[in-house]
């Protein structure tokens, strides 16, 4: 059994347990007096060599004046390698720490001569080097991930938002509401890039008709036509894909006719408050999430194939006016979303993909022209309730 001397100030000797000093006497523990630690009665110090098993003994008295130093110059043992140590001494002026002397079970601290410390440890300067570094990489680690964590938020709450617009404008625009307001707050602009075709692969001409809350141009002639109900955002909206030269909605352009591209701009419905109307700061207004929806409003696809040979009789005339009754009762209702919306009305190039909403929408259109400006503008409602029999 190995028991460690801790000695302040200089080295740690180890002991054997033969290598203690035995303390005997009228009472033989370790106790105070005067004011410190001291080895009461009378003492004998036996000491056995290492590489011997001769042994010598030498009696210790205690002397007054040892205790009365209050210092480690009491009673001492000469060791043949470790040199001279104290038996019993006064420890008085030490640290509070050091208080812990040598018992007879062995288990204490036997203090040698040298200069004291204050006991409290510490980390070293390599140490804490080390730990900052940890630290450092931790935070490195942390800061590259949460701008990924950030953008994949923002993402989540724009998809959101898009999501709950879609639903509120899909349902308008199939059930063809033309009463209210509250969709001139947020759809502040309409396109229609249309395309005037003679036959199917031959387009002849092109033009682009604007729309605001304040007027609209149509072919490059201004009109005080604008945005200020909902019947005027859902009737442009609602535009069928085909239209024939008189604007009546067809279902293919074999018999030529017209081609029509709707597209939308929209604030958000959903989302801060404080982005929504009263809000009247233009600021804030054009900072606000904005996207580009493509309203399609597509026959049923059909076979072009029976559609081209009704057109030169090569099939009967039942089976062609079926395909045509389908197409033209029952409608796809496209909304493709692109976001984020710039103020200068381009796409910014971080944004998601398109994301596209679809629905089936049974029934005819009704068309309603509104006589306001130099050209009247022609209005698209659904009507889910009306069939029709002709729709060539």
């Amino acid at each position: 059994m190995k028991i460690r001397f801790e000695h302040f100030g200089s080295r740690t000797s180890a002991f054997t347990q033969k290598e203690l000093t035995e303390c005997r006497g009228d009472d033989s523990r370790v106790g105070r007096a005067g004011g410190g630690f001291g080895v009461r009665g009378h003492v004998t110090a036996l000491e056995l060599d290492d590489m011997s098993s001769s042994s010598k003994a030498r009696s210790c008295p205690r002397t007054p004046q040892g205790e009365a130093q209050g210092g480690l110059f009491g009673p001492q043992i000469d060791h043949p390698r470790y040199g001279r140590l104290p038996v019993g001494a006064t420890r008085a002026g030490l640290d509070a720490r050091a208080e812990d002397c040598l018992t007879l079970d062995c288990r204490r601290t036997l203090l040698r001569p040298g200069r004291a410390r204050s006991g409290q440890a510490g980390f070293t300067m390599v140490e804490i080097a080390i730990c900052l570094a940890i630290i450092g990489l931790g935070l490195v680690a942390i800061v590259g991930v949460l701008p990924i964590g950030l953008n994949v938020q923002r993402d989540n709450r724009e998809e959101t938002v898009i999501n709950q617009d879609a639903t509120v404008l899909m349902e308008s625009i199939r059930n063809g509401v033309q009463s209210g307001y509250d969709l001139t707050n947020y759809v502040f602009a309409i396109t229609n890039y249309w395309t005037t075709y003679s036959s199917p692969s031959q387009a002849t001409d092109s033009e682009v008709d604007g729309y605001s809350y304040f007027g609209s141009s149509k072919s490059g002639t201004a009109s005080s036509f604008g945005l200020n109900n909902n019947a005027r955002i859902i009737g442009l909206l609602s535009t069928p894909e085909y239209t024939k030269f008189d604007g009546t909605p067809r279902s293919d352009l074999f018999g030529g006719g017209y081609s029509n591209h709707v597209v939308a701009y929209v604030r958000a419905m959903s989302g801060p408050a404080v982005e929504k109307p009263p809000q009247d700061n233009a600021i804030l207004i054009q900072d606000s999430f904005s996207y580009r929806m493509v309203a399609v409003n597509a026959p049923l696809a059909v076979d072009t194939n029976v559609l081209g040979a009704l057109q030169t009789q090569a099939l009967p005339q039942k089976q062609g006016s079926f395909a045509y009754q389908l197409a033209g009762n029952l409608h796809e209702l496209r909304l493709t979303f692109t976001w984020p919306v710039r103020p200068n009305g381009s796409i910014g190039s971080d944004g998601p993909l398109p994301q596209t909403q679809r629905t089936l929408v049974a029934g005819t259109f009704y068309r309603t022209n509104d006589l306001e400006g130099p050209k009247q503008t022609t209005l698209y409602f659904y009507q889910s309730q009306n069939f029709a029999t002709n729709t060539q």
